[in-house]
């Protein structure tokens, strides 16, 4: 059985279901919400908006959101866990201590958001949009990326382990310190001076790949 990767969410452990479908539907429609200490399974919410909802202490199993705009919010101690969203949105939005759990989640935005303490595993995320976003804390493993939107966001304290971040935009945003050995990086997308990959951590492998992206020919040694 495959290793759980160390998340940041503080859930009660066996959390009970306390807030019916109905009862959240009609807090959520009086704006900025505040639903606590409860856990919702297989609950189903399409073209809803959050109103700036804050969640804390809240654990979503098999959930399906679309169209669900929680820009604005805040989210502390909250675990998504097999969870689909379709052309969702947590904008302008905190994340404090939150955890995504297998879930498939194309195209969701995060832009102009703060993270603080967010684990993604085994996810698929490709075009997620995290422009100007600031993660610190930010754990991402086995989880697809492709062609995410990075642009210039601020990033610290990131973890990526085994993620797909095939022709990601990241323009603008410092990878300084980041481990990228165990990522597909390639048709990454950077400024002309290739200056956001200064200090990264790459493999040789995708050093070679790197250099051409500065014009330089890598030769191969050649064997007598």
């Amino acid at each position: 059985m495959p290793r759980r990767t160390k998340g940041f969410a503080q859930v009660t452990p066996n959390l009970g279901a306390h807030v019916p479908r109905e009862v959240l539907l009609a807090l959520l429609e009086e704006g900025e919400a505040r639903v606590t200490g409860t856990s919702f399974s297989g609950l189903e919410l399409s073209d809803v908006s959050t109103g700036g909802a804050a969640f804390e202490n809240v654990a979503f199993h098999g959930c399906a959101f679309e169209r669900v705009d929680f820009s604005r919010g805040t989210l502390t101690d909250v675990l998504f866990s097999g969870c689909r969203f379709v052309g969702c949105s947590f904008a302008r939005s905190w994340l404090n201590r939150v955890d995504f759990r297998s879930c498939s989640a194309p195209g969701l935005s995060f832009s102009k958001s703060r993270l603080t303490g967010v684990l993604v595993e085994d996810g698929q995320f490709g075009y997620a949009d995290l422009a100007e976003a600031t993660a610190n804390r930010l754990r991402v493993v086995s989880t697809g990326l492709a062609e995410a939107n990075v642009f210039s966001a601020r990033l610290s304290h990131v973890e990526l382990d085994r993620c797909d971040l095939s022709r990601a935009t990241v323009a603008r945003t410092s990878l300084s310190g980041i481990d990228l050995s165990t990522c597909d990086i390639s048709g990454i997308r950077v400024s002309s001076d290739v200056r956001e990959l200064r200090g990264a951590l790459v493999s040789a492998s995708q050093a070679a790949g790197l250099a051409r992206l500065l014009g330089i020919v890598v030769k191969e040694d050649e064997w007598l």
